[in-house]
């Protein structure tokens, strides 16, 4: 990850920008403060992955505390969810 300061950025911003396309740019005011300049679909594929990430989280807890429902073969619960969704669009 590159390293910069709110003073060089200003005056080389298209140059953080070029850079920023393949990596994170760190930016750090004198405060201690700090910043990161990075890609939009790079930032998406991120929050992507943490939502991802969140729902696993949830689900192994809801196991673990026998909230989830078991799943029998050929009982077709597993779609019920979706014909219910889809009444609702219609």
């Amino acid at each position: 990850m590159e390293n910069t300061n709110p003073k060089q950025l200003r005056a080389e911003l298209k140059n953080f920008l070029d850079l920023a396309t393949g990596e994170p740019v760190r930016i750090q005011r004198r405060s201690g403060e700090a910043f990161v300049l990075m890609n939009e679909s790079q930032y998406a594929q991120m929050q992507n992955e943490i939502l991802s990430l969140q729902r696993r989280l949830l689900g192994m807890a809801d196991a673990l505390t026998g909230k989830g429902k078991e799943y029998v073969p050929g009982s077709g619960e597993r779609l019920k969810r979706f014909s219910k969704s889809r009444s609702k669009r219609k």
